[in-house]
């Protein structure tokens, strides 16, 4: 199983931010700094590691521009947009189910309170 193609894929993915990235970059090439805005959160050091993680696999490129001052965007690979669909699918779902979801948890961490 440690060379299976889904745990690869889950793998890559599982990462929240990796996910936060990829649909973050699905209407175009954007700037670390817009990238930064746009996740709600991420540190810049996190943002670096997960767009260098997620090029390492192939689903982003990064475009470095000769201007000064030097111009850096990052955009989705054919690859990383394949991954749009199930990325919409799942941000679908937890619009429907989060409601449910938070409300399990806070009835289980009213349980063990008591």
């Amino acid at each position: 199983m440690s060379d299976c193609p889904a745990r690869t894929a889950i793998e890559i993915v599982a990462n929240k931010w990796s996910v936060v990235t990829l649909y973050a970059l699905k209407d175009g090439p954007k700037r670390h700094s817009e990238l930064v805005a746009l996740s709600g959160g991420i540190s810049r050091k996190v943002l670096t590691q997960t767009l260098r993680r997620l090029q390492s696999n192939g689903l982003i490129e990064r475009r470095r521009y000769a201007e000064a001052p030097p111009r850096v965007e990052y955009s989705l690979t054919p690859l990383g947009r394949t991954l749009q669909q199930p990325i919409a699918m799942l941000t679908e779902w937890a619009q429907t189910y989060g409601e449910a979801l938070l409300d399990f948890q806070e009835s289980i961490a009213g349980k063990q309170t008591h």
